[in-house]
């Protein structure tokens, strides 16, 4: 065999001396004898042969490839969550696609690209469109779940951190610290995590009997967030507690109430959401409501194989709660230290 000559399952066959339906059994996970199936490896081995993932999927119809579909990884939430579903899902022999939606403006563009592939399931945990495109790809016969942001119609069932409580927690906070005057950055229209945080929080301020929190569209995006954090700070009665409802937000937030000549946890109190690594280090000391990743990739897991192996996905949103952790972008680093 030529050395530039990719090997195929005939090549090893032919070399281990058994049919070329053996071959592929053994890969596939069908019977061949103990011995059969060595000889076969072993010529597998020689050959450096390595069977066709595609070839495999059309024969036993699993790719054991799983669609994961993100707007972006600029939000430091999402490389974590990728890393920990990818570990998860390798556990059960199964690999993660990786799908940047990077907020397309269209619908076929995303599903094209997803249901082009011989995917067993499929997790969306990206803003755009996202209800949709689960409802689109349920219909081709692929299992959805979502993930983070979830459907709030319940017509798709996913997993989500508890908005309410993550929310209602911050809002608490700023009330321990005698806050009154307050603002929400949030993100897009059509992401369920932006809308339900929001409203939970203001929800929570006006039960307290405190003025309506002010709320400004950050779109999930650093340098609109601290363009609108610039326009808050500049109010004449400008906020002193600002939540954003997300962690990348938060941390802009943080860099442009420093930028204003003021200090996050005295003159503005400034909290986010998620807990992303990076919100611990000293120079950012982000408070933030902690959202229990492994808790919450292993609970959409466990919905999506099931359903794989021929379950209903419940259409229920499932929430996992968290915590809320203080930190000195709140309180302050003397009352902190």
């Amino acid at each position: 065999m030529s050395k530039s000559k990719v090997p195929t399952g005939t090549d090893v066959a032919r070399l281990a001396r058994v049919s070329k339906s053996a071959v592929s059994r053994a890969y596939n996970g069908g019977y061949v004898a103990p011995e059969v199936r060595e000889r076969i490896f072993e010529a597998a081995r020689k050959l450096r042969y390595r069977p066709s993932n595609a070839a495999r999927a059309l024969s036993t119809n699993r790719s054991n490839l799983i669609g994961l579909a993100i707007t972006a990884l600029d939000n430091q939430f999402y490389p974590e969550l990728v890393d920990r579903l990818n570990d998860r899902l390798s556990l059960d022999g199964y690999r993660c696609v990786l799908f940047e939606t990077r907020g397309e403006a269209g619908l076929e563009p995303v599903l094209d690209e997803l249901l082009g592939f011989r995917l067993d399931g499929v997790i969306m945990a990206s803003t755009s469109f996202a209800t949709r495109v689960a409802s689109e790809c349920e219909d081709a016969g692929v299992p959805v779940i979502m993930l983070n942001n979830v459907d709030l119609t319940a017509q798709v069932g996913g997993v989500s951190a508890d908005n309410r409580h993550g929310g209602e927690a911050v809002a608490q906070h700023f009330q321990s610290l005698g806050i009154t005057r307050t603002a929400v950055i949030n993100g897009l229209a059509e992401s369920s995590a932006s809308v339900e945080r929001t409203a939970f929080f203001r929800d929570a301020m006006l039960r307290a009997g405190l003025p309506e929190p002010i709320v400004a569209c950050g779109k999930y995006d650093f340098e609109t967030t601290a363009r609108v954090t610039a326009e808050l700070l500049r109010l004449p009665d400008r906020p002193t507690g600002i939540f954003c409802v997300t962690d990348l937000m938060a941390l802009s937030c943080l860099q442009a109430v420093v930028g204003c000549g003021l200090v996050p946890g005295e003159d503005v109190a400034v909290a986010g959401f998620d807990n992303v690594p990076i919100a611990a280090w000293p120079a950012f000391d982000l408070t933030t409501y902690a959202v229990p990743v492994p808790e919450i990739v292993e609970t959409a897991w466990q919905r999506l194989i099931s359903a794989i192996r021929g379950s209903e996905v419940p259409k229920e949103v499932l929430r996992v709660q968290g915590e809320l952790v203080i930190r000195s972008s709140t309180v302050g680093r003397a009352d902190r230290d």
